[in-house]
């Protein structure tokens, strides 16, 4: 499989082994013949191949194993191991060189995914802020990374500065002076030799179970010996051939968090009293005003019921019991001479027919009634449930903001006949806000959108919603009917208090929604073509309010 070859004193091939038809893809090694490197290789190789060559006819010297990277002018990049040696005739005289070359590509190409390999997990281990440590399986430590030495440093040398007395210089242990002096001491060190025996206990117990079990400790919630909360994961450390040779894990110190997570519940547990009390009123508003619009619904089904159940032909019964009670001496003469009571039997078919019809008619619009009743209640429940949490800060998803708004309003769009286009983003970043507030002011937009549409030239009454993230991070709601429009000159006024344009509006649903959306740190605006033109409103929310946070809001 290694290349063999023979060159003369101008290094052109004489002779070689056939496996030059693999390494330079020839269907004939004749075809190396008085050829050299020049005609395969690059310059980048052929040049300091040739000069070897040249070298050992001037020197008569060898060369033993010297590793080359080949560059072949198809743009390959073999690796060689090559020795070559002086071609002497019978008479000492050089007549040129021969040598083997080994390829070695496989090889090199494996070192280099080795060494990247490792190239990345010392640059994880020097620099990822938790702490990561491999133990073997009496859980003393392997290997460390700069974190995790660092933050045992800082416990070890608070100790060892405790526990030494007088007013003297302090002096700390050898393996104290740093954290690479610190990183050998620790290794083949366990937890019992840097950690009060309790917390040791603990740590040695999961790892040993780990090992016997093979089963991970995922999101571990630790409180340290230092007064630190821990987030720790750990896992079985299994070799290629798929023993057990110890522990590995992570540790993320989390106690930043919990403290603020301790000062976020006090705070949420304060402020969901006083904001339930202030939504009230708000809640009961939308709560009358959307279940409102599906009574309309079921007053309409009601009074469908009711016209049918007057007009209906069952009333005939009561002629036709009578006419046969009537001749019920002689029934069956009546039915069959009679021309009244031969009309009978197809008489009663044909109300059998038209009763079934209309008990098909009284059934479907019994089951809408009982759909309309079903959305009154999740009306009620979604409104209660948004109630609850006003004037809370909390992580919202915008896409579940909108469909909750939506289906507030699902009863009136549907009544009046509203078609509704949905473009949502799938991606949409989650964003920090007040979901009450947002909530209000899409309802407010859907709903001014569908008197928009009501009063508008279009035949088809289309609503399109779309939710979206802007360069920003920001999310980005808009509204979007095909109604009146606005005129320009309304534009700069439509969100000032008392404005309205809608006869029996009150002109402080949109200014309500601008001072809403001003306090969560967005903006709302309105653009239009025109009357007639419909009309389209951007609601902009940021990943959170400016100047707060979950702590603080």
């Amino acid at each position: 499989p290694d290349c063999i070859y023979f060159k003369d004193t101008q290094s052109r091939f004489v002779a070689f082994s056939k496996a030059f038809e693999r390494l330079f893809k020839l269907s004939d090694t004749g075809e190396l013949r008085g050829k050299t490197d020049f005609d395969f290789f690059t310059e980048e190789h052929a040049r300091p191949a040739y000069e070897d060559e040249q070298e050992i006819i001037r020197s008569q010297k060898p060369i033993i194993g010297k590793l080359e990277q080949e560059t072949h002018q198809d743009g390959r990049v073999t690796w060689a191991l090559t020795t070559k040696m002086p071609w002497m005739a019978q008479d000492g005289s050089i007549i040129g060189t021969f040598g083997i070359s080994k390829d070695v590509t496989a090889i090199k190409e494996a070192e280099a995914e080795l060494d990247y390999e490792r190239e990345l997990f010392r640059v994880l281990l020097d620099n990822f802020p938790d702490s990561i440590y491999f133990k073997d399986l009496q859980s003393r430590f392997v290997r460390v990374s700069r974190s995790k030495a660092e933050m045992t440093l800082d416990l070890l040398r608070a100790k060892a500065l405790a526990e030494q007395s007088g007013d003297g210089p302090k002096e700390l242990p050898p393996h104290l002076a740093n954290v690479e002096a610190f990183t050998k001491h620790l290794t083949g060190k366990t937890d019992f030799e840097t950690y009060q025996q309790e917390f040791a206990s603990a740590a040695f117990e999961d790892e040993q179970q780990i090992i016997q079990t093979r089963q991970p400790i995922i999101g571990k919630l630790e409180h340290s010996e230092s007064g630190k909360w821990f987030l720790v994961t750990k896992m079985p450390w299994i070799n290629k051939d798929g023993d057990v040779t110890g522990t590995f894990g992570v540790s993320r110190d989390i106690t930043a968090l919990k403290e603020t997570e301790s000062k976020l519940e006090a705070a949420h547990r304060r402020l969901i009293e006083t904001s339930r009390l202030a939504g009230m009123a708000e809640v009961a508003t939308d709560v009358l005003h959307n279940v409102g619009n599906v009574l309309n619904s079921v007053n309409v089904s009601c009074s469908l019921t009711l016209d049918r159940i007057r007009s209906s032909k069952v009333s005939s019964l009561s002629k036709v019991s009578a006419l046969l009670m009537e001749h019920r001496e002689r029934l069956a003469e009546f039915v069959s001479q009679d021309p009244r009571g031969r009309q009978i039997p197809e008489f009663l078919t044909a109300l059998a027919d038209h009763l079934g019809t209309e008990q098909i008619a009284l059934v479907d619009e019994l089951q809408q009634l009982v759909k309309h009743i079903d959305h009154i209640k999740q009306i009620v429940a979604m409104q209660q449930t948004y109630a609850k949490v006003v004037g809370v800060l909390e992580p919202v998803n915008p896409l579940q903001l909108v469909e909750d708004a939506l289906q507030i309003n699902a009863a009136a769009l549907l009544r009046h006949e509203v078609k509704l286009q949905r473009h949502f983003h799938e991606e949409t970043l989650q964003i920090l806000t007040d979901k009450h507030k947002v909530l209000q002011i899409l309802v407010n937009l859907i709903r001014n959108a569908k008197y928009a549409m009501d009063d508008g030239p279009a035949v088809e009454k289309l609503l399109t919603v779309k939710v979206d993230n802007d360069e920003k991070d920001q999310v980005v709601i808009q509204v979007i009917d095909n109604g009146v429009g606005i005129p320009k000159e309304n534009l700069t006024r439509i969100f000032s208090h008392g404005f309205t344009t809608r006869r029996n509006g009150h002109g402080f649903g949109l200014h309500s929604s601008a001072l809403a959306v001003r306090e969560l740190g967005g903006s709302i605006q309105a653009t239009s073509d025109g009357l007639g033109a419909g009309a389209t409103f951007t609601l902009i929310l940021p990943k959170e309010p400016p100047h707060q946070s979950p702590e603080t809001a």
